[in-house]
């Protein structure tokens, strides 16, 4: 993980490019993951930790529709919220995550460990799902290292 922090830091410093996320199944652990490194207050601008449908909507702009339509665990929620995130910060990449964590909440169409994402690399947007497995905590884990990894990739274009 760390080497994949100081690619991100790299990055952002080398293309004088910024950061920042909007979190829900997470809980800020992205965030925390990148304001481990020193110096990250010059690339990553801060997190919407939105875990509340209701919050969601009044800060980040996710239209409640959406949310009614597709429910909070949907590639169309994520993408609303990254493009809440990157509009309200005006940063140059972002990302979003929302999820079942479990061990509660799954059903049929959508189990435990789904979790879609939202990407925002200098205005283009992109949106995927995964399915993790594991307890509570490892889904978590592996959502952040997956979505940091993500982000590395975009930077590194």
């Amino acid at each position: 993980m760390q080497k994949i922090l100081e690619s991100i830091a790299r990055g952002l410093v080398s293309g004088k490019a910024t950061l920042a996320s909007a979190e829900s199944c997470t809980g800020g652990g992205i965030g925390e993951a990148l304001t481990s490194l020193a110096g990250s207050s010059s690339w990553y601008l801060g997190g919407v930790i939105s875990y509340s449908n209701q919050l969601k909507v009044s800060l980040l702009g996710v239209s409640a529709e959406t949310l009614s339509r597709y429910g909070a665990v949907s590639e169309q929620v994520a993408r609303e919220m990254v493009e809440g995130v990157a509009r309200i910060t005006r940063a140059d990449y972002a990302v979003s995550t929302t999820g079942i964590a479990g061990p509660d909440g799954g059903t049929t169409d959508k189990p435990v460990g789904t979790v879609c994402f939202g990407y925002v690399a200098r205005g283009e947007i992109m949106t995927e799902t995964k399915l993790f497995t594991g307890d509570r905590k490892q889904i978590r884990a592996q959502t952040v290292s997956h979505a940091l990894a993500r982000i590395a990739e975009q930077i590194s274009r």
